[in-house]
């Protein structure tokens, strides 16, 4: 009478009076199941599909095994009606019980309309150093330049465009073909705002000739402060919000940040005659007196402390959506309510 073999990988039926050393082929290990993989801990072969799994071919060879295995010791279910002495109910371990912190309460957004405070400012090594040396190259050239109307001969035209140079007291009586324009450069061509003569050589754009005619510019006019566009981004971390602005040699007695909780005012003076304005209307919060600004050569740095521990979805508050109106409709007609 033949029995079930109940060694791992085998199944197989034998004949307990026939059962030789090495009739059976099974695996003495058990099953290991990791990151999708099936396999025996006793081989190595490794495969992701179940039915495989169970086709792995035993690794080990030895006699047939008629004893089952034990059943796994399963739980006692007590009905619903019994009840357990209190001590028996009590879990075998010691018990910690750990209450969450309690949620911070969301800041109210201030308003607008606090007063504004100028941020504390730091000036680098990097930048004093650039700045000492501009003033030394600048006071080398108020010596060259005259304190009176008197040009120097070979002084050239400051207006764009015209090549010509002061030779004299004749030279004003010539015209001077120049540019009253700007130059444009976009998407590889280049061209004078006023003649609008493209190409795309540079040394082409250089050498064309002015469009407008006039008297020479021998000195060039004071204009004073030139507002410009200045390129800056943003990033932030955990705890602060940082303004990259990309302003070299900026000049720290002329520059300054003010702010309140939610807006900056930046007003910086960089490169001598340029200047840069931006007003500001933050997405969140700040902390203005853990606020600071760093001035290096090639930027300046606006390090903002956050009022709260939270990310921000964007550097500005975009001003307020106006309300819909609601579309009014047209009263029926007499004839209508007659019909």
């Amino acid at each position: 009478m033949s029995v079930l073999c109940y060694n791992k990988g085998c199944g197989q039926r034998f004949d307990p009076d026939n059962n030789p050393v090495d009739g059976c082929t099974y695996h003495p290990g058990v099953p290991v199941f990791h990151d999708a993989l099936k396999g025996w801990s006793c081989c190595k072969r490794r495969t992701t599909d179940f039915s495989d799994f169970l086709s792995i071919v035993g690794c080990t060879k030895g006699p047939h095994n008629r004893e089952k295995p034990p059943q796994p010791i399963k739980p006692d279910v007590t009905s619903s009606g019994e009840k357990k002495d209190a001590d028996e109910q009590k879990p075998k371990f010691n018990e910690y019980i750990i209450s969450a912190p309690k949620p911070q309460e969301a800041i109210r957004r201030p308003s607008p309309d606090e007063p504004m405070v100028r941020l504390q400012h730091k000036v680098s090594s990097s930048l004093k150093q650039a700045l000492e040396k501009l003033k030394l190259s600048e006071s080398v050239v108020e010596k060259k330049e005259e304190d009176g109307d008197q040009v120097g001969v070979g002084t050239s035209c400051k207006n764009a465009g015209c090549t010509k140079s002061y030779e004299g007291p004749s030279s004003d009586s010539d015209v001077c073909a120049h540019h009253p324009g700007f130059p444009i450069f976009h998407e590889g061509m280049k061209y004078w705002s006023c003649c609008k003569r493209k190409t795309s050589d540079f040394n082409t754009f250089l050498s064309q000739e002015g469009c407008h005619k006039g008297a020479h510019l021998w000195r060039k006019k004071d204009e004073g402060k030139k507002v410009v566009p200045c390129r800056f981004d943003w990033h932030q971390t955990a705890s602060q919000v940082m303004i990259s602005i990309y302003a070299k040699n900026s000049a720290p007695e002329l520059s300054h940040v003010d702010a309140n909780s939610t807006a900056l005012d930046i007003h910086v003076v960089f490169e001598g005659e340029k200047e840069f304005v931006q007003q500001i209307c933050l997405w969140g919060v700040i902390d203005v007196d853990r606020s600071v600004v760093n001035m290096m050569a090639t930027k300046i740095e606006i390090a903002m402390k956050k009022a709260e521990p939270m990310s921000w979805a964007r550097l500005d508050l975009p001003p307020p959506a106006p309300p819909k109106e609601e579309k009014k409709t047209a009263p029926e007609s007499e004839s209508d309510e007659d019909s």
